[in-house]
């Protein structure tokens, strides 16, 4: 590991935790509140130390960005005081992992879709499906998924540089807040995703290039990327405003590709007889014939 991947991890692990500590009031960590007024927000260094059953000197040392050699029972205890959900357990795994000279780099992910997949793509008809890596880059979709994002495959910033991705789109480019129906959530999530994406795949340089970008060119990336929120991604409804047929709340699974690491199989499934699936079947019907869906630019 060079000097300056050893600052970065340091400073990672540095505000990961500075930012876990800082939302965790003393009543919410069941610790007593003596009078007086506290100089700083959420819990002190020795409150946090208290609470993992460690010296205030070992815990300064770990929030200092030093986490290489972190046994499993530290890291345990740390992600008990901190109250971390699983994202944000996994993330600290993560980040100990990286610091650790002798750590296990992860698998690379791969930036190729198997024509095992691209045929599963292609039997989804009925449903908007497509691939994805953890940068957000849209590797391959179907297309009625082509149909439903085609405010992405549509956008002038996908013009002269490829592949398409909803990171740059959602941050980047002014439609994507009629696209996305709840664009404050959309971008709290991808940030999310993309910082817990940092902690697997530390040494992604593309990745790398991609945070630089977005944290130069969008005051909104930059604000939510400071916060040092993670968060896993698996299910939910995805609010959208198509340009063809309106508003869709669309339910959605994410599934891992174990071959192919990195990559993630997304799909969108509405309720039988619901207005999104009618909607749905009105645009496989205008995907069929060929014709570019309308933006709204047209």
């Amino acid at each position: 590991m060079t000097d300056s991947t050893k600052k970065d991890v340091a400073a990672e692990v540095r505000e990961f935790l500075r930012t876990r500590r800082a939302r965790l009031t003393p009543q919410q960590a069941g610790l007593p509140v003596y009078g007086g007024q506290r100089r700083v927000t959420g819990l002190r260094r020795e409150e946090v130390a208290l609470l993992a059953g460690m010296s205030v000197d070992y815990y300064v040392r770990l929030e200092r960005g030093n986490l290489s050699g972190a046994s499993d029972s530290v890291l345990e205890a740390l992600a008990h005081a901190l109250q971390l959900d699983e994202a944000e357990r996994t993330h600290l795994y993560d980040l100990a992992r990286t610091a650790t000279p002798s750590g296990r780099r992860p698998t690379a992910t791969s930036s190729r879709v198997r024509p095992t997949i691209l045929r599963l793509l292609d039997s989804m008809a009925d449903v908007p499906a497509y691939v994805r890596n953890g940068r957000f880059d849209i590797l391959a979709a179907n297309p009625l998924g082509r149909a439903l994002y085609a405010p992405l495959f549509d956008s002038p910033l996908f013009a002269q540089r490829g592949p398409v991705n909803s990171a740059r789109f959602m941050f980047l480019d002014p439609a994507s807040k009629d696209f996305w129906a709840d664009w404050d959530k959309g971008a709290n999530d991808a940030v999310a995703f993309l910082r817990t994406e940092t902690g697997r795949s530390p040494h992604d340089k593309a990745l790398t290039d991609l945070i630089g970008e977005l944290t130069t060119r969008s005051d909104d990336f930059a604000r939510r990327w400071a916060r040092h929120d993670v968060k896993f991604h698996h299910s939910g409804v995805k609010n959208l405003h198509h340009p063809l047929v309106g508003d869709l709340a669309l339910p959605w699974e994410a599934m891992e590709l174990p071959s192919d690491p990195g990559l993630r199989l997304n799909f969108y499934t509405p309720e039988p007889d619901s207005r999104e699936r009618e909607a749905l079947g009105l645009l496989a019907s205008w995907a069929s014939t060929g014709t570019a869906v309308p933006t709204a630019n047209d």
